[in-house]
């Protein structure tokens, strides 16, 4: 992207000079010789780059003034002051004041683009590392290996590298932010912002300015939607935005343009905008609280992101991650998991989705013994209670009083009722972890007089109801 430079000074013939420099390096430019010139034009745009004279005649502020209007707005756009008058009191003030470099006029050509080089250099340089900061703390990549998992990885290469409005859609906890900085990170826009506001978070006022900026009383603010220019925005929580915010992003994304809460400048914008619900917002738009035609505009790739419970192969993969992660960060090494905890991990319906599952993970690194197995009992009990007796061993005192054989005939109908709930009711898969052959597994339960559900076992189905993970998924029959 070529980088447009804003020059400033009173004098025509050194903006025309330093323009005509400017443009045999290929850069952009335009002109200005007064402050409310200045304050007019980076309402329009963000440039790349300020070349300031100190001294303006017939100007409202100074170049000091206007060096500091445009730091309080604009921090990370790089200003280079000029002045033929200049002290060395002046050019040390308005270093400290955030000007990146002082230059006496007259200049030499060299200087003056070596100067202009480094400052768009050093921009650029703050603006990569202000993106790398911002991804520190999202995992390097999605994590799964269940047919839904992998379909979505799919839909996200295909979108990824176009610019089409994506509507993600899913419970709470369940990984939205991280499927749309995913796309941010597989797409062109990579190098640009990625800001993601949450439109439950503010009142109307609030989000109005967060999302637009203002122009009030001489003071300006930008908003994210300024902030985002190149990149992609994120509206998580769409559903909760006003109805009057709803009528004012639509206009954005028709016109590409918006004016600041206060002002009556046009500005424009180049933003991928996305937006993602844990609500129905065909249910809202039922109730009119969301607009239809807004809703049709950001939906043009819905992307729904099944529920942990529905996605029970990720879970190992997720618990993996997430203890290399905490392991990595804590400076503690990781801790082993013993079958009946995994039972219960894969037992358990996880309405917070993800993020419980992280967290869950987090607190268990922390407050066991170092290195120690994750045991049931070191388990929440809305966890360990998922899991079948036979596998915690409970039927041991019911066990004591009988004959061999009812014995080993209740601990091969518990065993097998764990496995087969630890599985989602899937026979193939339990008959391959408890190492026998299907048919010979469907004859052991017919002569326990346990009965399958009519559901088909041959691939990842889930329960008919799937809140109810962790209930027996068999029946037993007389």
């Amino acid at each position: 992207m070529t980088a447009e430079i804003l020059i400033v000074d009173d004098e025509a013939d050194i903006r025309n000079l330093i323009e005509g420099i400017l443009d045999d390096e290929g850069y952009k430019t335009a002109q200005a010789e007064t402050a409310e010139q200045v304050f007019e034009l980076i309402k329009r745009k963000k440039f790349s780059l300020v070349i300031l004279d100190i001294w303006l005649q017939n100007s409202e502020y100074d170049g000091l003034g206007i060096l500091e209007r445009i730091k309080s707005t604009y921090p990370d756009v790089p200003v280079i002051m000029i002045s033929g008058h200049g002290t060395i009191e002046t050019a040390v003030k308005a270093i400290r004041m955030g000007a990146y470099e002082f230059i006496e006029k007259p200049f030499k050509t060299d200087r003056l683009l070596l100067m202009v080089a480094r400052a768009l250099e050093a921009a650029s340089l703050k603006r990569e590392n202000a993106f790398l900061r911002q991804q520190h703390d999202v995992p390097p990549e999605m994590i799964g290996k269940s047919q839904s998992f992998q379909t979505l990885l799919q839909v996200i290469d295909k979108v990824a590298s176009t610019n089409s409005r994506v509507l993600i859609s899913g419970p709470a906890g369940v990984g939205k932010e991280i499927v749309a900085r995913t796309i941010h990170l597989k797409s062109a826009r990579a190098s640009h912002p990625f800001i993601c506001l949450n439109c439950s978070a503010f009142d109307l006022g609030g989000i109005e300015e967060e999302l637009f900026g203002c122009d009030i009383d001489g003071k300006t603010l930008v908003g994210v939607l300024e902030r985002a220019d190149g990149g992609i925005l994120l509206l998580d929580e769409v559903g909760d935005l006003p109805l009057e915010i709803q009528a004012r992003i639509l206009k954005v994304l028709q016109d590409q343009s918006f004016t600041r809460v206060g002002g009556t400048t046009q500005i424009k914008t180049d933003v991928r905008m996305m937006a993602s619900t844990s609500c129905n917002l065909e249910d809202k738009i039922e109730e009119g609280k969301f607009r239809e035609d807004l809703y049709y505009r950001l939906n043009v790739v819905p992307l729904a992101i099944s529920p942990l419970r529905d996605r029970k192969d990720d879970i190992p993969l997720l618990i993996a991650h997430f203890m290399k992660l905490q392991a990595r960060q804590s400076n503690i090494p990781e801790r082993p998991i013993s079958e009946g905890a995994m039972s219960a991990f894969l037992g358990y319906s996880w309405p917070g989705n993800v993020r419980q599952l992280k967290n869950l993970v987090e607190w268990m690194m922390i407050s066991g013994p170092v290195s120690a197995p994750i045991q049931t009992s070191d388990l929440p009990p809305e966890i360990a209670g998922t899991i079948h007796a036979a596998l915690k061993g409970d039927w041991q005192t019911d066990m004591i009083a009988l004959p061999l054989r009812d014995a080993r005939e209740v601990f091969e109908r518990e065993y097998l009722l764990a496995q087969i709930n630890r599985f989602s009711g899937n026979i193939s898969r339990t008959a391959q972890f408890i190492g026998m052959e299907r048919s010979a597994l469907h004859r052991k339960l017919k002569s326990l007089h346990i009965s399958t559900s009519d559901r088909d076992d041959s691939g990842d189905s889930q329960p008919d109801n799937p809140d109810e993970y962790g209930v027996k998924l068999v029946k037993i029959t007389a």
